[in-house]
């Protein structure tokens, strides 16, 4: 359902339930809901809930409840992303018959122990701009028949994007980074091959963020996307994917993060505070939202 040129903008807040939302997460669900509105435009929810070894439907409840607190209204029915698996098939399927995806084997340890093996030879290995190790890709000269052997004999891998066929012979790429409340915009270019070989699905989750949010971000026909800034490098692959499947070319802010006293990400994975801890400790709403910078109106 892409918008079409004279539809009203549209906006998205898209959280993973694998854990309870915390202040980073209610900022940017803020941020979000003060752009639709200075835009004139729909706020729609999407899960990211896609990995079914983490996604809960008891987080995804308590997102629910939370956003509710915040005062926070969205429209349509939420789009689970595990309702979509179909359509991010047929997109890597696109991308397998341009002949830009192939199998990848090797284990985090062993792709950490060559990293390690030509370290301690002096050669730096390459890393994206998240820090993790580029992947070798001894797979991608393989023959089909090899690759096909070893998929049926029941070895783990993932499919990844070929980097190098992807960008051969792609335009350089760029996207529009608008600020929604300042009205500033400016071009930045897009270097996809800073991040190698990207994983696009797993045999056990049959799709990765970067092809999902890209193959929905077309498929609610968002226009505007309004997300924190630790995602900002990660637009770089966004827009390679959005070139190779033809896809529309939304615009990008990307907005400040929350940090902890130690001026660190506010993370799940290090025991953020949730929102539904602060609430039970009696916050108010208000409260929160002026304390991001959003006051009720």
């Amino acid at each position: 359902m892409p918008a079409s040129e004279t539809a009203p903008p549209v906006l998205r807040f898209a959280p993973s339930p694998n854990g309870y939302l915390h202040l980073g997460h209610a900022y940017s669900a803020l941020s979000n809901e003060a752009a639709a509105r200075r835009l004139g435009g729909r706020l729609y929810l999407r899960m990211e809930d896609t990995d079914p070894t983490r996604a809960r439907a008891a987080f995804a409840t308590a997102i629910l409840e939370d956003l509710a607190w915040l005062c926070i209204a969205f429209e349509e029915k939420v789009l689970f992303q595990s309702e979509r698996l179909a359509a991010y098939a047929a997109a890597l399927g696109e991308l397998e018959r341009l002949g830009l995806v192939y199998p990848a084997f090797l284990s985090r340890s062993e792709i950490a122990a060559k990293v390690a093996a030509s370290e301690a030879g002096g050669k730096p290995w390459p890393r994206d701009p998240d820090g993790a190790p580029l992947y070798p890709g001894p797979e991608r000269d393989w023959p089909q028949s090899r690759r096909r052997r070893e998929m049926t004999g029941g070895r783990p891998y993932a499919l990844r994007l070929d980097m190098r066929r992807a960008t051969a012979g792609a335009p350089p790429l760029s996207w529009r980074e608008t600020d929604p409340f300042s009205g500033t915009c400016q071009t930045i270019a897009a270097d996809p091959g800073l991040w190698g070989d990207v994983v696009l699905a797993r045999k056990e989750v049959r799709t990765s963020y970067h092809l999902a949010v890209t193959v929905d971000d077309a498929f609610q026909g968002v226009t505007h996307i309004v997300r924190g800034m630790d995602l900002k490098p990660a637009t770089a692959v966004h827009r390679l994917l959005q070139h190779l499947l033809a896809l529309p070319e939304p615009s990008y802010h990307h907005h400040r993060l929350i940090l902890d006293e130690e001026g660190r990400k506010l993370a799940k994975s290090a025991g953020a505070t949730a929102l539904r801890d602060l609430r039970a400790a009696g916050r108010k709403p208000g409260e929160i939202r002026a304390a991001l910078g959003f006051a009720l109106s």
